[in-house]
């Protein structure tokens, strides 16, 4: 029995083989208030539409793990409370439950992987946390980016982490990093994160040919391509160094740690920057969209 469930409009695309691109649903959850995250989640699958590609949303809904959401069921998961955030832990325990959970980077990648798509479109990933010499607290994404075979669009990793850490991290776990159209490696918000990225890529055909390249190979895990906040979106890493530092500060005087810490951090930073990072963070993940609807079709052109 196949472990998940197409949408009528992702099941054409992949059977007829046009370029598909997955998206995570822990933006939608967790990521922004009602009816925000609504709207963001039609803006973002509609830029996919317009970009020549089909936007599969994922998440599991009453044990069920759907690619690609129909507008109903997007618009009840968006209302929705108490939804569980899932990673490659727990996403088997909450389908075999009958739960309801939003997709993270790592467990949206291994529904794309499942379901056959091989570009994925999202924010920001999870990375090194700060302290994590101590605490250990390392997402799942970095290990998922390094062993499931998608191409993930990002704005580069969350700037709240410890992002030359994060760069040794993917770097020791063999992922291939590429900043598109700069060497710099964009933060997030930032376009620039003060770090020279690994390698570059110029264009959406440069991409699509090494991850069939990576695929041919035999090499295990995907890429990440950091590709930076439009420049009229940006906020300076100067602006939002004492800012992050303010917030994280706030999190360890409240004891919040693991799964809580992102969420309560970007809040933070949300109202230090009085909405300005949300307006950012809207920007990058339209922007994300339309290069992975770029890559999906250049892949899509390819030979399997």
């Amino acid at each position: 029995m196949t472990p998940f469930t197409c949408s009528a409009a992702v099941a054409a695309a992949l059977a007829e083989g046009r370029p598909v691109v997955a998206l995570e649903s822990t933006i939608v959850t967790h990521g922004m208030p009602w009816p925000q995250n609504l709207d963001v989640a039609r803006r973002v699958e509609s830029v996919i539409r317009e970009a020549g590609a089909t936007p599969a949303t994922i998440a599991v809904i009453d044990g069920t793990l759907y690619v690609g959401l129909e507008d109903d069921q997007l618009e009840a998961l968006a209302q929705s409370k108490k939804v569980a955030k899932l990673s490659r832990a727990d996403m088997a325990v909450c389908m075999a439950r009958g739960g309801t959970g939003a997709t993270t980077v790592a467990a949206t990648m291994i529904a794309a992987n499942l379901a056959g798509i091989e570009v994925f479109a999202t924010g920001g990933i999870g990375g090194v946390h700060r302290g994590a010499e101590t605490t250990f607290d390392i997402s799942a994404d970095l290990q998922e980016l390094a062993q499931t075979a998608v191409t993930v669009v990002a704005a580069g990793a969350k700037a709240i982490l410890d992002l030359p850490k994060t760069l040794e991290r993917l770097e020791t776990l063999g992922v291939p990093v590429m900043a598109f159209g700069q060497d710099q490696l964009p933060a997030f918000w930032s376009r620039e994160a003060g770090l020279r990225a690994p390698l570059r890529a110029d264009s959406a055909a440069e991409i699509a040919s090494a991850h069939r390249m990576r695929l041919r190979l035999g090499l295990p895990g995907g890429q990440l391509i950091a590709n930076p906040i439009p420049v009229e979106a940006e906020i300076p890493r100067a602006t939002l160094a004492p800012i992050i530092a303010e917030a994280t500060r706030d999190a360890e005087t409240h004891g919040i740690a693991g799964k809580d810490l992102t969420p309560y951090l970007l809040q933070r930073i949300y109202e230090l920057t009085e909405g300005r990072s949300l307006e950012a963070n809207i920007a990058l993940v339209l922007n994300n969209a339309r290069l992975a609807a770029d890559i999906a079709k250049e892949m899509s052109a390819l030979p399997a």
